[in-house]
């Protein structure tokens, strides 16, 4: 269910608010509205030391996105953000070469 997931901003506090900021910054005024409610559905599970992206829909594995699908692509001072977005959906956010990020849901 859907309300089961938690919302990023309360497990990542801090990359809801610069995701919000950098959306805002980039005239994406309906994703930075979308992006303070964002489900976490998953953590990236890619392995890679350099990842923490977030999946914030749920999406078939190895599956397109298909019609409708935009790449966002935000200006951090760090690493790299951008968006996967499907009709206005936030699906994913994409998080690479940045500090760890800290999980005030699960201590991490």
């Amino acid at each position: 269910m859907e309300h089961d997931r938690p919302l990023v901003r309360d497990a990542f506090p801090d990359l809801v608010a610069e995701v919000i900021a950098l959306l805002e910054e980039e005239g994406e005024r309906e994703l930075a509205i979308c992006a303070r409610d964002l489900r976490l559905v998953a953590m990236c599970d890619c392995g890679d030391d350099f990842c923490q992206s977030i999946h914030t829909a749920d999406h078939p594995q190895g599956q397109p996105y298909g019609e409708g699908h935009r790449c966002v692509p935000l200006l951090p001072a760090q690493g790299m953000l951008v968006l996967d977005v499907v009709h206005g959906t936030i699906m994913y956010v994409e998080v690479l070469n940045r500090p760890p990020m800290h999980n005030r849901l699960d201590g991490r």
